[in-house]
């Protein structure tokens, strides 16, 4: 079955799950459950890092992040410890970014931020997300 971790529909662009990565494509860490292991500005700045890999893969298959109209959602899952209920504050680092490079018109976007029990490699949060492009 064939994968990509961006999916181009026309004018809409399906971006699968990312989780942080450092600059040379390695997993970044810290790794671990955040309010456990993970501190909840850790795990911001790891979603700050995940939505540069986004852009880098982004620019990548579409040629160039001025193509981006618009933020369609952002799907976060948060690898939080038990009781952990924090989850928005983790996308934050995410949606900041987003709204920095883009402005309140094309970077504004519908989120949500779950907890889930585990996550790949011991990632502390993997987003997911949907934009427009001209």
């Amino acid at each position: 079955m064939p994968f990509s971790w961006l999916l181009v529909r026309r004018i809409h662009v399906f971006i699968s799950s990312h989780i942080p990565t450092n600059d040379d494509g390695s997993v970044a860490t810290p790794l671990g459950k955040v309010g456990a292991d993970v501190s909840i500005e850790q795990a911001a700045e790891a979603a700050k890092r995940i939505a540069l890999g986004v852009l880098g893969d982004l620019k990548r298959e579409i040629g160039g992040l001025d193509r981006v109209t618009g933020w369609a959602r952002v799907l976060e899952m948060v690898n939080g410890a038990p009781g952990f209920n924090q989850t928005t504050a983790v996308v934050n680092g995410f949606s900041e970014l987003l709204l920095e490079l883009y402005g309140p018109e094309r970077g504004a976007h519908s989120r949500s931020a779950v907890g889930v029990a585990e996550l790949p490699v011991n990632a502390p949060v993997a987003i997911e997300a949907e934009c427009f492009i001209e």
